[in-house]
């Protein structure tokens, strides 16, 4: 499966971790990027379970007010020293970050976890996927819940450097590494 999404992805397998639905491939991002004095950040407005994930690791959180016009300033997240989780486009606004506003963020500190939520990115944004030839800090979490309607296979995947990836796979095999079932596959 991991083959296979990275061959669609244009990526290599190493860049690929598929998970129990993309929630949990989140939740393994707030663990392996968070803590020892790095908390998250996240929208005020957006995906409800940012705030859970923040609250059941004992996590410092930053939570940024969207605009008056309910869209998001990565200007607000410079000088952030924990993960940044951006839902992209954002739910439940459904509004949408360019990549290239996502590029300012990623060059702004490289040495910060940026972790951009696509679950609905097919209906009608662009995929931030392309930016992973260039950063090694961006973590692009999908989902085939959503626009490919397999929300009870619960399937998701995650993407990004081979760093970033191993990390998620070690919190990945403290906790369950048989995740996804053979019938999802």
């Amino acid at each position: 499966l991991c083959a296979a999404i990275a061959r669609r992805c244009g990526l290599r397998p190493e860049n690929v971790l598929a998970g129990n639905g993309s929630d949990e491939l989140l939740s393994f991002a707030f663990r392996a990027f968070c803590g020892s004095g790095k908390g998250a950040a996240y929208a005020d407005i957006t995906y409800g379970f940012y705030k859970v994930w923040a609250a059941y690791y004992g996590l410092d959180a930053k939570v940024v007010p969207l605009r008056e016009d309910f869209s998001l300033r990565v200007e607000d997240y410079f000088g952030f020293p924990g993960t940044i989780f951006i839902a992209n486009p954002n739910a439940p606004t459904g509004i949408a970050v360019p990549p290239s506003e996502i590029r300012r963020l990623l060059d702004e500190n490289p040495d910060r976890v940026v972790v951009v939520d696509e679950a609905y990115v097919d209906f009608g944004a662009e995929s931030c996927v392309p930016l992973l030839y260039r950063y090694d800090n961006l973590l692009v979490v999908q989902t085939f819940s959503k626009s490919r309607s397999l929300a009870g296979a619960r399937l998701g995947f995650a993407l990004g450097s081979p760093a970033l990836i191993g990390d998620l796979n070690r919190v990945k095999y403290s906790f369950n590494p048989y995740n996804v079932n053979r019938l999802s596959i």
